[in-house]
């Protein structure tokens, strides 16, 4: 082999080498989802994931769950209430409209799930009928006020107490949804307010994560 042979081999190894380095790089960066990207969308992930407390709570058919154990999809877990003027139907209609536009297969890898920050008034019943005005698959818990402000805790979302000896009261609580991977841990958050176009733009790779 002649030296200018030796040295397009070289640079033909090289490139090779470059390319293959750059497409895997791109096929890592699309699998793992671009960190800007999902900021930008208001997606924050943790570093490390978060156990849930085993918190024994009731779901709005009346049936006993416990938190840890919301696993198989992706959970988006908002803390809110039924009788909430404005944040809670405004934040339910917004997750109605971007479900509605997800791909078929991230639909069936996503779960929206209302933890009641008014266990007083919000019964199984209440919240399955509130609910069903916005999707029939939200699901909905509800359990005792030190339960609940246990598991806002441990997700960083807490909320206020209502005084509920007021007429009409009403909960001081976050827009901010905490986000639970497939195997029941906390892997971050979503904040409000939401911009549907960028979480339909980023929400289908996400939940493709296990």
């Amino acid at each position: 082999m002649t030296r200018t042979q030796k040295t397009v081999f070289i640079l033909v190894a090289l490139v090779a080498l470059i390319l293959g380095l750059t497409l895997n790089k791109v096929l890592s960066n699309r699998s793992q989802g671009n960190p800007t990207a999902l900021i930008d969308a208001g997606i924050i992930l943790l570093p490390q994931s978060r156990n849930v407390p085993a918190l024994e709570m009731t779901d709005e058919n009346g049936q006993p769950v416990v938190l840890d154990q919301l696993k198989g999809k992706w959970s988006l877990l908002f803390f809110g209430y039924t009788f909430c003027p404005d944040i809670c139907p405004t934040t339910l209609a917004q997750l109605r409209q971007v479900k509605s536009e997800l791909p078929k297969e991230a639909v069936e890898r996503l779960q929206v799930v209302l933890v009641s920050v008014d266990p007083n008034r919000d019964t199984p019943a209440q919240l399955k009928t509130y609910l069903g005005y916005f999707d029939k698959d939200f699901r909905g818990v509800t359990g005792s006020l030190e339960a609940t402000q246990k598991l806002a805790n441990a997700v960083s979302i807490p909320f206020i107490a209502a005084d509920t000896s007021k007429p009409n009261y009403t909960v001081d609580h976050s827009g901010n949804l905490a986000l639970l991977g497939p195997d029941g841990t906390q892997r971050g958050f979503i904040r409000a307010p939401f911009n549907n176009q960028k979480l339909l733009a980023q929400l289908p790779g996400l939940v493709k994560r296990d």
